[in-house]
């Protein structure tokens, strides 16, 4: 974990609710796919956690959805502004299991963390489907991004607007996979387990006090105990997982 001052170079809606955020600063604690961000914001007690979308020489790309009023302060923030960051938190995604065939599950706010899985997972000549999920038409983003990086594309949307109808489960045997990475809200995490063929990995989606292991406020059953999803998490393998009723 570092703290640090990033700036903003970027500060854009993708949807009318989700936007693309860069920062510019030291991203040396970032090292696996998977990993979140924990963001100070002035006139705000707790930090917000956002998952990383991608890094690269210096620069980060979050994507975050506003759904309160630290988000939506985000959102009216400039270029050239700066934010108090805590990078490098929790544990990523491991590539070394993925096979030569990955499908990877994003749900809503859940994509943005696999788009730098899939990119690594590319660069090392694997076979990526991605399988993007939304509710309907005007929230799908990142489709064309996730196409730029050679990954086979499904996109799902609940009410049937664009895409496949249905949920990312839906879509799940249209062809063989070797492993699995998912990310999104519980109920589909719940049923990616039961649908699954192979083993995979999830990303947890919850709401945290100190984001670094320090509270136990946020917390799943595994059959080693639980694991905090801010420092074991937020990835945990389908195996571990205890799922309460």
């Amino acid at each position: 974990m570092k703290q640090g001052l990033f700036t903003i170079t970027e500060n854009t809606a993708l949807t009318d609710s989700v936007y693309r955020m860069r920062l510019a600063g030291d991203t040396s604690a970032i090292t696996a796919p998977g990993q979140f961000v924990n963001i100070k914001l002035d006139g705000f007690f707790l930090r917000r956690p956002i998952s990383v979308c991608d890094c690269v020489d210096g620069e980060l790309t979050i994507l975050y959805k506003v759904v309160g009023k630290g988000t939506e302060a985000m959102s009216r923030m400039s270029e050239g502004e700066t934010l108090d960051v805590l990078s490098g938190l929790g544990n990523g995604y491991d590539l070394t299991l993925s096979g030569n065939a990955p499908l990877l599950l994003g749900g809503g706010v859940g994509v943005p963390p696999l788009y730098m899985l899939a990119k690594q997972l590319i660069a090392e000549g694997k076979k990526v489907r991605a399988i993007l999920g939304f509710n309907t038409k005007s929230e799908v983003f990142y489709e064309e991004e996730f196409r730029a990086l050679g990954a086979d594309v499904t996109v799902t949307t609940v009410d049937g607007s664009y895409g496949v109808k249905g949920f990312v489960t839906n879509a799940m045997a249209e062809a063989p996979y070797s492993y699995f990475y998912t990310c999104g809200p519980e109920p589909m995490l719940k049923a990616i387990f039961r649908a699954s063929e192979t083993e995979g990995q999830f990303s947890f989606e919850e709401r945290m006090g100190c984001g670094f292991g320090a509270c136990m406020g946020c917390s799943c059953k595994t059959i080693y105990g639980n694991k905090r999803i801010c420092k074991e998490g937020p990835v945990l393998k389908k195996e571990e997982i205890l799922w309460e009723k």
